[in-house]
């Protein structure tokens, strides 16, 4: 991977398929935090979107909290049941990049609004190249440095049902909207969403090439998922999506993902076998 100061690029034969911005410059109300975007398929298809008019804070993709202890390092209004709606408070934490341990692995730590530090983040990328498709391998262990417990948590365990988006979150483009989602057990559609599967898979069209992607990703076993094609399309194998997870001081939760972006409308089929070899 070539890099530039402030983010990762890797190429593959002339296309750019990734960058990773981990010295990004936005509002603190957007919850600065390192970020994935553009990805690219192998045909040079864009699969991100970044800062969408409805929800500015999205950002291609990214690990994130929604709810963490009173904080939000997701970005935007923090959901609050007694309003019953969001609300914009001085509680937006930032995530910060601090250094490269060696290629793929860097630490970072996280912070809140008010300066406290409060988690300590390793984590690792990796890039497999295939035919017609390359994966992204993605690592982290959090570590507690409170000084007391971490509540991770979501909207729904704050109150709003449907809505239990917390850790690794991605945002398609526009023109996903209305696209496939699929899962194991012949299941898929936003039925999905609470639910848990080995992997989950969205299928879209491009604007402008007549094209289509794939996406699968393999999730943290046990994680439900948040997953939307209506509204836009969004997939987020969900650290807390209905229950709260407690991390004690000194405490690490270490999380895997992968995020397999294959060119054109992959049968269910191919997507299942796909998944069973390279869970």
């Amino acid at each position: 991977m070539k890099d530039t100061g402030t983010e990762l690029i890797h190429e593959v034969d002339g296309v750019e398929i990734l960058h990773y911005v981990y010295r990004p410059e936005m509002p603190v109300s957007e919850s600065p935090k390192p970020y994935f975007h553009p990805l690219r398929t192998l045909a040079g298809d864009v699969v991100t979107s970044y800062r969408p008019h409805d929800h500015r804070w999205h950002k291609g993709l990214q690990m994130t909290a929604s709810h963490l202890s009173g904080q939000n390092f997701w970005g935007g209004g923090t959901y609050t049941h007694d309003e019953g709606a969001y609300l914009q408070r001085d509680n937006n934490g930032t995530i910060r990049h601090e250094e490269w341990l060696s290629p793929g692995v860097e630490r970072l730590t996280w912070w809140t609004q008010a300066g406290e530090h409060w988690v300590d983040e390793r984590r690792t990328i990796g890039v497999e190249v295939g035919d017609g498709w390359w994966r992204l391998d993605f690592g982290t262990a959090l570590t507690n440095v409170r000084g007391s417990d971490l509540l991770f948590g979501s909207p729904t365990t704050h109150g709003r049902p449907l809505a239990g988006y917390c850790g690794l979150f991605w945002r398609g483009p526009r023109s996903f909207t209305g696209g496939d989602i699929l899962a194991a057990g012949d299941r898929g559609g936003e039925d999905m969403m609470g639910q848990t599967s080995p992997w989950l898979a969205f299928r879209g069209q491009h604007d402008e090439v007549d094209r289509a992607s794939t996406l699968i990703f393999l999730s943290h076993p046990g994680q439900q998922w948040f997953a939307r094609n209506e509204w836009f399309a969004a997939v987020n194998p969900s650290i807390a999506f209905d229950r709260e997870v407690r991390l004690a001081p000194g405490g690490t939760l270490e999380l895997a993902y992968s995020v397999v972006i294959g060119d054109g409308a992959w049968e269910r089929e191919r997507i299942e076998a796909f998944a069973k070899e390279r869970a």
